[in-house]
């Protein structure tokens, strides 16, 4: 422990005088009583009748102690104490992974899957505490990071706002360029099965990617062995599935192009991460999604002024020496 006023410390050399006097005006007030005493005018000293008899001499010095303690506690607290607290809060990095390819332009999910997602991510981010980094990636045909992770929530909204659909589908490479953010250094995987078995980039158990997509993958690389690279960095995928299996049909350039949820997919993906797959029917339920992503705990020490932790004791210990006071004596003082 430490304090911020260190010289009113001082004030703690007033605690031994004050037991002094109080030892002294004690003397005085036997020997003054004894002299009563010979003289007829208070009872003898041992009759259980008499106000310092023994029923009653076990609290006479509880009350001063109380109060001399509650002294010494406040002078304390005007020294200003710091210490070194353990405070536990969430902590850690959630990438929100958009897919912004053209099928998210459907309207299965009102008004777009694209623009319900977006909404619901506000929420998210809304929500989360400041100790937590949300950054954003938007992934097509090829995949940027549109915010690198954040506590700056303004700059991760309007991230999120920027987005809009257009090209294929590329899952693997969202996820990629997520664990990039996460890990702050490139991750390269290739196109080839099993390119990415021996990447080792760091252990991430305190992050999450949040992967909003309908699953419909089109190009390289492989989601699955994608989302192996993510379980082996202990980054879980949260797999969210914006639109419906039933499907809808999408005007794109003068063609009609058929569109539908692939939830096996993104099932795989989550369960192979140890994440959890959402089936997202409607705006609402994919706010929802969002309350249970868990982040890790964390007990984080600083510094912290306990000025107020001493006063609340001294308060505590007068008022039970006034209690005291008055069960023994029928007054405070």
């Amino acid at each position: 422990m430490s304090f911020a006023w260190p010289w009113m410390l001082l004030g703690l050399l007033a605690v031994p005088a004050l037991v002094a006097a109080y030892r002294r005006q004690q003397r005085m007030r036997q020997r003054r009583r004894v002299e009563l005493e010979a003289l007829g005018l208070v009872p003898l000293a041992g009759h259980g009748s008499a106000p310092g008899g023994p029923g009653r001499s076990r609290l006479q010095h509880l009350a001063p102690a109380l109060v001399l303690a509650a002294l010494t506690v406040l002078i304390v607290s005007l020294a200003r104490p710091t210490a070194t607290v353990a405070e536990p809060r969430r902590e850690g990095t959630v990438m929100l992974a958009f897919d912004v390819s053209t099928s998210m332009a459907a309207t299965d999910m009102a008004p777009t899957r694209l623009d319900a997602a977006k909404a619901a991510a506000r929420t998210f981010v809304a929500r989360q505490p400041s100790s937590i980094r949300i950054g954003v990636v938007a992934f097509g045909d090829s995949a940027v990071v549109s915010q690198q992770p954040t506590d700056d929530r303004l700059q991760v909204r309007a991230a999120i706002d920027r987005l809009t659909p257009q090209g294929g589908t590329a899952v693997g490479r969202g996820i990629v360029s997520s664990l990039s953010a996460i890990a702050g250094k490139p991750v390269e995987i290739g196109a080839e099965p099993g390119a990415g078995d021996d990447a080792d980039i760091g252990y991430y158990s305190s992050a999450a990617i949040v992967l909003l997509s309908d699953g419909e993958n089109t190009t390289d690389p492989d989601p699955q062995e994608v989302a192996d690279l993510a379980s082996a960095a202990g980054v879980k995928v949260y797999a969210i599935g914006v639109g419906s299996t039933r499907g809808t049909v999408l005007e794109v350039d003068g063609f009609q192009v058929s569109t539908a949820l692939d939830e096996a997919s993104l099932k795989r993906i989550a369960a192979t991460t140890g994440g959890a797959y959402y089936a997202a029917a409607d705006a609402a339920s994919l706010a929802k999604v969002y309350g249970s992503i868990d982040l890790a705990w964390t007990a984080r020490t600083r510094e912290r002024e306990v000025t107020s932790w001493f006063a609340a004791a001294a308060a505590v210990l007068l008022l039970l020496g006034a209690a005291v006071s008055v069960l023994r004596s029928g007054r405070v003082v």
